[in-house]
């Protein structure tokens, strides 16, 4: 493992019956980061993840996880949650995070004790000894997630993991994904909501048809797209009106937006004021990470992030 990072991958291609699931993809996840590969459905997230977890072998390229060129030799050290959920449904909550624990390494015992604390500080105390099948769809998939890290993981591997979930329950999950990195876990999850991986990720990979379209910080994903003025003035018109850029727009309300231009707010604000603008709103806006996909990945791979096929049917296929 190369000083500081995870996870490496270099060129990582895979194929199913002929036809390309992932094409070329070079990753690099710093130890201790939130990692999200953000893609819609069907993209190839769910591929790449079981690559360099070692559930599937590339047909080229290669992979390194925690220093192993063989990623299964991590696995005592690895947390995964599939997008598949599965549990034991005549198990009880308690039973079903100690046997995750346990299939890690971890000592029943000791899975149980954890399992207890674990639903204790979430609010779930009561649910210890109840059976996955009385539970909510939600409370079983966090009784899943427990079981993910109940074992103290050095790397945990999300995929998909906010869906299905209700507000709250994703509230929670964001809080303890940063309680994990903030204990020095990796987190590396996949996800086709760009909010999620807005609010939580310092570096994202976005894949669009099993291609790496960006990787790196989001900030840097951000910053390839200029801030945006909103201007609105009182005039309707006048000499002011030379001083915005020639592609501005003027929207409902009466409100121009455009790109802020390379000379910066200074000249502009200056024209405005000297032609007798009357500015009644003057803003700059950062654009999000939304804006930044569609610019880097397409307004199709936007569109497809609500309304694509099931990325695990696609994997199987």
């Amino acid at each position: 493992m190369a000083a500081g990072f995870a996870i490496e991958a270099k060129g990582l291609i895979k194929a199913f019956d002929g036809k390309s699931a992932v094409a070329g993809i070079d990753l690099a996840v710093p130890a201790g980061s939130i990692y999200g590969i953000l893609g819609p459905n069907g993209a190839g997230k769910t591929t790449i993840l079981r690559m360099l977890l070692g559930i599937i072998d590339p047909d080229a390229g290669h992979r390194t996880l925690l220093g192993h060129e063989r990623p299964m030799e991590a696995a005592r050290i690895v947390g995964y949650l599939p997008e598949e959920r599965g549990l034991y449904p005549a198990m009880t909550a308690g039973d079903a995070i100690a046997f995750m624990g346990a299939l890690r390494g971890l000592p029943l015992d000791i899975g149980r004790t954890r399992a207890e604390g674990l639903l204790a500080d979430n609010g779930m105390g009561d649910y210890i000894d109840k059976p996955i099948r009385s539970l909510s769809k939600g409370m079983a998939q966090t009784v899943q997630l427990f079981g993910t890290i109940v074992h103290r993981p050095r790397l945990i591997v999300l995929d998909e993991p906010f869906s299905g979930l209700d507000a709250i329950n994703q509230g929670r999950l964001e809080h303890l994904i940063r309680e994990e990195a903030a204990d020095g876990a990796t987190i590396i999850f996949s996800t086709h909501v760009i909010a999620h991986a807005e609010r939580l990720c310092e570096r994202i990979a976005i894949i669009a048809a099993g291609r790496l379209r960006f990787e790196g910080l989001v900030s840097e994903a951000r910053e390839r797209l200029r801030p945006q003025v909103r201007l609105r003035t009182r005039a309707a018109d006048g000499v002011w009106r030379g001083a915005l850029p020639h592609d501005a727009e003027i929207r409902v309300g009466g409100v121009w937006q455009f790109e802020l231009p390379e000379s910066g707010i200074e000249p502009l604000l200056k024209a405005l004021i000297d032609g007798g603008a009357g500015i009644e709103e003057l803003s700059i806006e950062r654009p999000g990470l939304h804006d930044a996909f569609v610019a880097i990945a397409g307004e199709a791979a936007a569109r497809q992030m609500d309304t694509g096929p099931e990325e695990a049917r696609e994997a199987a296929e």
